[in-house]
């Protein structure tokens, strides 16, 4: 079995890196080859163009975006040019779930099966093998990929066709967004109320107000950290989904729709590049607070 993998970012490294350990022969890419020479060390083939995929099997995705995505694959000379039919693609990226849709149409006019497998969970995760992988596409090429998952990922879900994995990403994505929101408005609050940041931070976290968002982010805003996270501007895609989602079904989603704005206003202040922890800068500014360790209003 040859394997492929396109894409050695934050996620895709270690991703690439645990499916090594499957035994199967494995092939990497990245536009930035600055990994090449780690893989290298270990004997894993690099790729210098999308030809060089040409025999794999089975060929994994760990790209940033929709647009990157459908470049990838279907631009011209893109992956599907030299991909053998019976090949599988299987997306780890997090992408629009209608992208999904059509470009696992796109594949199967041209013989190749594809699956939609976002993952969710953080670095640490991805280096462990413990990521969350949620699949979307035809059962039978779901068990086929399932031993290699299995080297990724410790929670590994088939929640139905083509664009289910994408949209159950989507949805977890999206509450996690909210939490992260509500987190960002009502730390400056408290510290605006006289109460310390580090103390109230720690009653949200050993409290029924706590989250993964204010587990994770809490301790880097008292640290003034707002690079760990994945970049807002990219996390915003997200939130359009449930936006036109919501538009198309006519479904009210007002919680939402709050959080949002608070992102909007979040990246028209320039902060598009910090993680999702950035947008308490919005009300700090607002308050004239910080919530620093240390600090007060």
């Amino acid at each position: 079995m040859k394997l492929g993998l396109l894409g050695l970012g934050q996620m895709g490294k270690p991703m690439a890196m645990n499916l090594y350990k499957s035994g199967a022969e494995l092939m990497v890419y990245d536009v930035r080859p600055d990994s090449y020479p780690e893989f290298a060390a270990k004997g894993i083939s690099t790729a210098s163009a999308f030809a060089d995929f040409a025999d794999c099997d089975i060929v994994f995705l760990s790209l940033p975006d929709t647009h990157i995505v459908e470049k990838v694959l279907l631009g011209n000379d893109g992956l599907l040019e030299f991909l053998k039919p019976g090949a599988i693609v299987c997306d780890l990226s997090t992408i629009d779930y209608m992208a999904s849709t059509r470009i696992a149409e796109a594949c199967g006019n041209k013989g190749i099966d594809f699956m939609d497998a976002p993952v969710t969970g953080m670095e640490a995760r991805a280096i462990d093998g413990t990521l969350t992988v949620i699949c979307g596409g035809k059962p039978e090429i779901y068990d086929r990929l399932l031993p290699y998952l299995q080297h990724i990922g410790n929670n590994i879900l088939h929640m139905g066709k083509h664009g289910c994995g994408q949209l159950s990403k989507a949805i977890n994505n999206i509450l996690f967004d909210i939490n992260i929101a509500g987190v960002a408005e009502i730390l400056p609050m408290a510290v605006k109320l006289g109460l310390d940041p580090e103390k109230i931070g720690s009653v949200i976290n050993s409290g029924s107000g706590r989250s993964y968002a204010s587990e994770f982010f809490i301790q880097r805003i008292l640290r003034n950290h707002f690079a760990d996270g994945y970049p807002m501007q990219h996390a915003y895609k997200d939130l359009i989904c449930g936006a036109d989602l919501a538009a198309q079904l006519c479904t009210p989603l007002p919680v939402m729709h709050a959080a949002m704005t608070t992102y909007q206003m979040a990246l028209l202040k320039g902060l598009g590049d910090q993680d999702k922890g950035a947008m308490v800068k919005v009300f700090e500014e607002l308050l004239d607070v910080q919530v620093r360790k240390n600090a007060g209003s």
